[in-house]
Parts: C-alpha cells; sequence; structure tokens
C-alpha cells in the first residue's frame, strides 16, 4: 500500500525537476541569443562607421586629388584615375576573389559581413555627396589616410574587412614562410612602384604617407591608445611581488609554478613561482621599478600584446577585510 502511494509521488517529483532543468535550459538558451543579436547589432553599428568613415577618406580627400591607398583599395583607385571605370564597381570587383577566399579561409559569416560591407562602401561612394575638404597634398595623404584606415579599422572590429589584401596575405602565409606582414608590404611595393610609373614619383611619394597614416590608423584602432604588455617575473621574493602587484598597481595576475634553470649563478634546480601580468605601456616603469625594490636580481621578460579578452586586466577593486 505505502509503495503504491510513493510511486505516484516519485513520478511527480520526476517530472518536476525535468521541467525545472527543461526551463533553465530555455533561459540559458535565450540569454545565449539576445548576447548573439547584441553582438550582431554591434557588429553592424561598427561596419557602418567604418563604412562611412572610408568613405569619406576616399570622396574627401584622396579621389578628387589622385591620391592613392595600398591593398586593394590602392588597385581600385589607380585602376579608376587611369580607365574612368567607376569605382564603385571596381571595389566590388576586385574585392570578389578574396571574399571567396575569406569564405573558404576563415568563416561564412565573416565573408557575409564583408559582403556587407563593401556593398555598403559601394553605395557610399556612388551616391553619399562628400564634400572636397582641402587641396594641400600633406594634408590631403594624412588625412585621406587617417579617415581611410579609421574605416578598415572599424570594419575589422565589426567581423568584416573593406579591403581584401589581409585575407590574401592571411591565406598565402599559410602556404610559404613569410608574415602576413611581409606580404602585405611586399604587394604594396608593387602598386607603389606601377604608380611611380603610371603618374609621378611625387603622386607615389604621397600616396606612401597615405598609406603609412592609414596603416597606423588601423593599428590604433585594433590595439587601442594603452598597448597592453605581457610581463613575465621570476623572483625567489615572488610573494612579495604577488602582494605589490595586487595592491599597489591592482592588476590580476597568473603564477606559474616552475624551477630555476641556468643563470649567473649556475645551474639550479630551485623549486620557483613564476609571475606573469598584463599591465599598460604607461606602467611598465612603476612596475619595473617597485620589482627592483623587493628584487634587484628578478628576471623580468616583456612582450607586445595585440590583444586581449577575458581575465582581469583592467585595475582591480580588493576588499579591505
Amino acid at each position: 500500500m505505502t509503495a503504491s502511494l510513493l510511486l505516484p509521488f516519485s513520478s511527480f517529483v520526476k517530472s518536476d525537476r525535468q521541467r525545472s532543468i527543461e526551463s533553465i535550459r530555455k533561459r540559458q538558451h535565450a540569454k545565449r541569443l539576445r548576447k548573439e543579436a547584441v553582438k550582431n547589432l554591434k557588429d553592424v553599428f561598427l561596419i557602418l562607421l567604418g563604412v562611412l568613415s572610408a568613405a569619406f577618406g576616399l570622396k574627401g580627400f584622396l579621389i578628387e586629388n589622385g591620391f592613392i591607398d595600398g591593398g586593394v583599395m590602392g588597385i581600385s583607385l589607380l585602376t579608376n584615375g587611369q580607365t574612368k571605370v567607376s569605382l564603385s564597381l571596381l571595389i566590388i570587383l576586385f574585392n570578389l576573389p578574396f571574399l571567396f577566399l575569406g569564405y573558404k579561409q576563415i568563416s561564412k559569416a565573416f565573408s557575409i559581413k564583408s559582403v556587407l560591407a563593401i556593398t555598403l562602401l559601394a553605395i557610399a561612394v556612388a551616391f553619399v555627396p562628400y564634400p572636397k575638404v582641402t587641396s594641400d597634398k600633406v594634408l590631403v595623404a594624412v588625412f585621406g589616410g587617417f579617415f581611410l584606415g579609421a574605416g578598415i579599422g572599424l570594419a575589422i572590429r565589426g567581423g568584416s574587412v573593406i579591403d581584401g589584401t589581409e585575407v590574401l596575405a592571411i591565406y598565402l602565409s599559410r602556404k610559404f614562410s613569410l608574415t602576413v606582414g611581409d606580404f602585405i608590404l611586399m604587394f604594396n611595393i608593387v602598386i607603389f612602384s606601377i604608380a611611380a610609373y603610371l603618374l609621378s614619383i611625387e603622386a607615389a611619394l604621397y600616396s606612401i604617407l597615405t598609406y603609412l597614416a592609414a596603416s597606423k590608423t588601423v593599428d590604433f584602432i585594433l590595439e587601442g591608445i594603452e598597448e597592453y604588455t605581457g610581463v613575465t617575473i621570476i623572483s625567489t621574493h615572488s610573494q612579495q611581488i604577488m602582494h605589490m602587484i595586487q595592491n599597489k598597481l591592482e592588476r590580476g595576475l597568473t603564477v606559474y609554478t616552475g624551477r630555476k634553470g641556468f643563470g649567473k649563478s649556475g645551474l639550479s634546480n630551485q623549486h620557483v613561482d613564476i609571475i606573469f601580468t598584463v599591465i599598460t605601456r604607461l606602467e611598465i616603469n612603476r612596475l619595473t621599478a617597485e620589482v627592483n625594490r623587493i628584487d634587484p636580481r628578478a628576471f623580468i621578460v616583456m612582450q607586445s600584446i595585440k590583444d586581449t579578452k577575458g581575465g582581469m586586466v583592467r585595475k582591480i577593486k580588493l576588499k579591505e577585510k
């Protein structure tokens, strides 16, 4: 009798638990969808902003003054200047092979966003009436490169490209031993050499200035003003250094367990805590001064960090106990 009474109760508890699990899964799924929607909206906004900036750099500065940039954009501008074929059409045509390559080598989402970005750029160049800002060659080169580079950087932040050169460079770097930067440099040397022959040496030199302004702006947009630096510290006073980083610098850190190797004092198998932290370049001097105060013999290694995601990079607030 008791067993027969407990059976419906246990089945009720199981079904209630299943409903709870199902409800949690639905909430988690809805949360993921919201996050994805917010990310996609942010990407679209960055792409739109990038397109408007790049189009302003092209129409407000470069096109009217006969300057070019590097990469696929430079080829499009050079071809437009020589043939008078619509720049909007050339931007789409010259980027098509790289979009296909991006679909194969990177991802479908990247390719779709890039198609959107390049199409919007072509429309903006064709239909948005930007004014001619200046005829001063230096200002055209610097600010034309700045606005074009800002557009390229914002588009990359949005998960797309408006210039397919880097897609080709990434693909070729996987096939050969050269880096992405080496391929982009060689690609642009060829473009500027052709520009010097077809236009003039002066125009090519100003175009190189445009390219430098654009590339520095892209770096600034992607890496930010702070330029993070990764610092590895090996010291026998690791506990004091850890306390200093947490309390004085208010930074997060990671600790590896390792052993000392061969150094000034010879071979050693002593166990040591290896500290890794990420700071901005403005904090390097303070960190090294504090470490030297604790342990003048500490071994410090620094390397540039392109970007960070997750973790505790910003300053932290520690509660006093």
